[in-house]
């Protein structure tokens, strides 16, 4: 992916569409944005179903087509789900069987994994939903490999997200794997949210911070990412924190679903990430200035957790046209 120049999405609808999952795919996919250039998304919207399309809050849709839209896409998006237990219609499984074994991308945003799952997509696979739902998703479809804390899955040809906003993010996971970093980070500017949360990042937080050592909490983390080239024990952030190396892993847990050492380890794969799809830089340049210090530590850590090494990963996802070198 894209597989063409300007490649298509279609994004299904259905009666009682869900709006704001609807609304957060036509946002990344469906906007014009000609600052991208002519190769960007082409969109359009494909009725699922016969008869009336009607979304929450009283909308009427007219979509641009039907179920044949979806032979001519490269990524389709299934935007939520009227309800976990509604059955979807055969015809509208059998066109989406038929399009994974086409090779065409499908995406689902919340409930919208209940439909992937009667088509048979998610079997043997690795899957979410809204954390709401995953108990029901897990005892209809025990096959399914369920991961419980994460925003999104990404399987490659099936990909899944949480709940309505964890969408958002797996949509500018999509463009980040599609145009690169750059990119990814301009829709994410014009949407005003956050360019990049991994996939693995905890869906659902029980406890927010307490105030006092909330905003010491978000000064040190923000220090963190600002000079990931330091070495950064955790005993040194608990220090800078002024806090307990107990108390630090549990306001850290909270915030990010992530103990601190994971978290720095996830935040040092993210920038040397957006250095090797941004940048000329070395690898062992790229090591030092993410925190890895040597390139053999990174290449171990980088490979372990992305499945690629950073040449491989640089090859297939750096951005296309000019980069300026990091300064």
């Amino acid at each position: 992916m894209p597989k063409s120049r300007d490649p298509l999405v279609v994004i299904l609808t259905y009666d009682r569409l869900c709006t704001f999952e609807f609304g957060c795919a036509f946002e990344v996919f469906g906007l014009s944005r000609p600052e991208m250039g002519p190769s960007w998304y082409r969109c359009l919207t494909a009725a699922a179903e016969p008869g009336p399309i009607r979304g929450s809050g009283g909308l009427r849709i007219e979509a641009d087509g039907g179920l044949e839209l979806l032979k001519q896409a490269d990524t389709i998006i299934l935007p939520g789900w009227r309800s976990p237990t509604a059955a979807a219609s055969e015809p509208m499984l059998e066109a989406l069987r038929q399009a994974n074994a086409d090779g065409r991308r499908i995406v689902s945003i919340c409930g919208g994994a209940f439909v992937l799952a009667q088509a048979g997509l998610l079997t043997g696979r690795r899957a979410t939903t809204h954390w709401h739902h995953l108990a029901a998703l897990a005892a209809r479809h025990p096959d399914i490999e369920i991961e419980r804390r994460a925003l999104y899955v990404d399987e490659g040809d099936i990909l899944t997200s949480a709940g309505s906003a964890a969408g958002l993010d797996l949509c500018i996971h999509i463009v980040r794997k599609d145009f690169g970093a750059k990119a990814a980070n301009s829709v994410a500017r014009r949407l005003v949210v956050a360019a990049h949360r991994d996939g693995g990042q905890s869906q659902f937080i029980e406890r927010s911070l307490p105030p006092p050592s909330g905003a010491r909490l978000s000064t040190l983390l923000e220090s963190v990412e600002r000079h990931l080239d330091k070495r950064w024990s955790v005993e040194r952030m608990a220090s800078e924190a002024r806090v307990s190396v107990r108390s630090l892993h549990r306001q850290v847990r909270d915030a990010t679903g992530m103990p601190p050492g994971e978290w720095l380890q996830q935040r040092r794969l993210a920038y040397a990430r957006d250095m090797l799809e941004e940048t000329n830089l070395s690898i062992g340049d790229i090591a030092t200035r993410s925190g890895f210090g040597t390139a053999t530590n990174f290449r171990q850590h980088f490979r372990a957790s992305v499945g690629l090494s950073p040449g491989t990963y640089r090859v297939r996802f750096r951005c296309v046209g000019p980069r300026a070198e990091a300064k």
